[in-house]
């Protein structure tokens, strides 16, 4: 394989150059494929690394311009030695991006409690369309609407080799009605 293709790949995918030049190998020069292939790589090597402690990491904002809606996520990686990296930093701040713009009310699907999937499923006519428009690991990517959230830290987690967590997150909208502080306002 030409180096010029090796390269091609590897800017794609993040993946290491003997990864890369193995996909290529395998694929007969089709970089496509072999793209496709390191990212079922990077899900199974994501799927293996899931268990591992994540304590380290970052907190990222997102100020909206014009400043009135804001986010804030917490992500959470292995090492400080990752979260200091920009690929780190860009996801956090993709995350905080998409809490902006999406208002999800749920992480992961886990959390969602059997009451607020009722009312969920009835809002939104079925459980799949409720499940992508609440919880932000099942949302489209704003910048990428072929990619979930969860396929965008699935594949960080791939390329930086060590385990990523969005632990919470946070939006703000000026005006918005906060639950616990309507006592306080009346």
């Amino acid at each position: 394989m030409s180096t010029a293709l090796v390269k091609q790949l590897r800017d794609m995918t993040g993946a290491g150059i003997m990864d890369c030049k193995r996909a290529l190998d395998e694929t007969g020069g089709d970089v496509q494929k072999a793209a496709e292939i390191l990212r079922q790589q990077g899900m199974a090597k994501a799927e293996k690394k899931a268990g591992r402690t994540a304590r380290m990491g970052l907190v990222d904002s997102y100020i909206h311009p014009g400043g009135r809606i804001g986010s804030m996520v917490e992500l959470n990686c292995e090492t400080d030695f990752v979260a200091r990296t920009p690929d780190f930093q860009a996801l956090a701040h993709d995350l905080a991006m998409q809490v902006a713009a999406m208002d999800p009310k749920f992480v992961h699907a886990s959390e969602v409690t059997d009451e607020a999937r009722e009312q969920g499923i009835a809002e939104y006519g079925d459980e799949k369309r409720f499940l992508e428009a609440t919880v932000l690991m099942q949302q489209a990517f704003i910048k990428d609407p072929r990619r979930t959230m969860e396929d965008l830290v699935r594949d960080a987690v791939a390329k930086m080799g060590e385990n990523i967590v969005v632990r919470r997150v946070v939006r703000f909208e000026l005006g918005a009605t906060v639950p616990d502080a309507q006592a306080d306002e009346e």
